[in-house]
């Protein structure tokens, strides 16, 4: 059977063999004649699993014994509300960036937080509604004094605008990495907390992997749920419950993937992916680039033909649709095109894709 280019913006590829081994392992995993999927999460086999896969995410973002990774259901946007819940208490201020969709899905739910707490939210940065879509600049961002810590987005997946620059808040920094979390050089020992959906780059939806200090979880609110404060993840090791351990087991497996290929190997190449596409979209004024170019997204690419020609978008995604290229409809709030490449998409479907691109804008242009 031959595998569709999957540009979807997640849930996304998947390096293709880590799905050949999981594949190879399914039913009985290591000889244990069990799946993943069935063996105790309390058990030696499961144990190793689970140690290996947060050690060697560990290593590739260069965190050390005073981080702590957690395992937490409800994705990214679970995130929101646990974030406000555990550091937004009476009388404090958070800043945020409102720097896109998801931005200020998350802004919002600090908004609740702090509306029934007694707390207030401060908006260090609007560009949300802009267009070229971008993000803050150095010079736009306003940070409170003494804020609880102050939260931002790297990557906005619909937008397609990267923040390739982190600013100096003095606060503890939280970023939703979701959409390019270990695809560039970042310095992460710079936050308080980083957290991505895993479905994009890190392995299958279902949960978002949290990387905190273990100073910061232990400042976190006490008297929410058991299940929702960060100390609850940080002291029984992602273990208080039964946890998501097919995905666990998926994440570990692509951050060796990861660690296999070299992560200044895969830095360069995703910058080269995403330059091969955008080199096509500033070729002629038949494609145009929806981002400012300083922030264009080398995770997330998009786009419109002829300054928004809808039926000849809808003609490209069906004709690339079928040629094997899956996905490349921009998100339904936005419209257009959006091409995700995370780390797993392969380097030739980037190339079909651009070759595509070529041949449709001579029969189109």
């Amino acid at each position: 059977m031959a595998r569709a280019y999957n540009f979807s913006a997640g849930p996304a590829a998947l390096p293709l063999e880590v799905l050949q081994e999981a594949q190879k392992e399914l039913v009985d995993y290591k000889g244990t004649g069990m799946s993943v999927m069935e063996m105790s999460h309390r058990g030696k086999d499961y144990d190793a699993i689970h140690g290996e896969a947060i050690a060697t995410f560990k290593e590739l973002c260069g965190l050390g014994d005073d981080w702590a990774v957690c395992f937490v259901q409800g994705g990214a946007s679970m995130q929101f509300a646990m974030i406000a819940m555990n550091f937004l208490k009476a009388g404090a201020t958070a800043d945020y960036g409102k720097q896109g969709t998801w931005s200020a899905k998350a802004l919002k739910e600090a908004q609740k937080l702090a509306a029934l707490r007694g707390a207030s939210v401060n908006v260090a940065a609007d560009c949300q509604k802009d267009i070229p879509t971008r993000q803050p600049s150095a010079s736009e961002w306003k940070w409170t004094p003494g804020a609880a810590y102050s939260h931002i987005c790297s990557n906005e997946t619909i937008s397609g605008a990267e923040l390739k620059e982190f600013p100096e808040t003095g606060s503890p920094l939280f970023c939703d990495m979701s959409s390019d979390i270990l695809s560039c050089e970042r310095d992460y020992s710079r936050f308080g907390m980083f957290y991505a959906g895993a479905q994009k780059n890190l392995g299958p939806s279902g949960m978002a992997v949290v990387a905190i200090r273990k100073e910061l979880a232990e400042k976190g609110d006490d008297r929410i749920p058991t299940m929702l404060q960060y100390r609850t993840y940080v002291n029984e090791n992602s273990l208080f419950n039964t946890p998501p351990t097919w995905g666990i087991y998926i994440f570990g497996e692509t951050m060796k993937w990861v660690k296999k290929m070299g992560k200044e190997n895969l830095f360069k190449l995703n910058a080269e992916k995403a330059k091969k596409i955008y080199d096509v979209i500033d070729s002629s004024e038949f494609w145009t680039g929806t981002a400012v170019k300083e922030f264009r997204s080398n995770m997330n690419v998009t786009w419109r033909i002829k300054g928004g020609d809808e039926d000849l978008e809808k003609k490209f995604v069906a004709e690339a649709g079928a040629l094997g290229m899956s996905s490349l409809k921009g998100h339904r709030s936005v419209g257009g095109l959006r091409a995700s490449i995370y780390n797993a998409f392969p380097v030739s479907g980037v190339d079909a894709l651009v070759g595509f691109m070529k041949d449709f804008e001579k029969r189109n242009g």
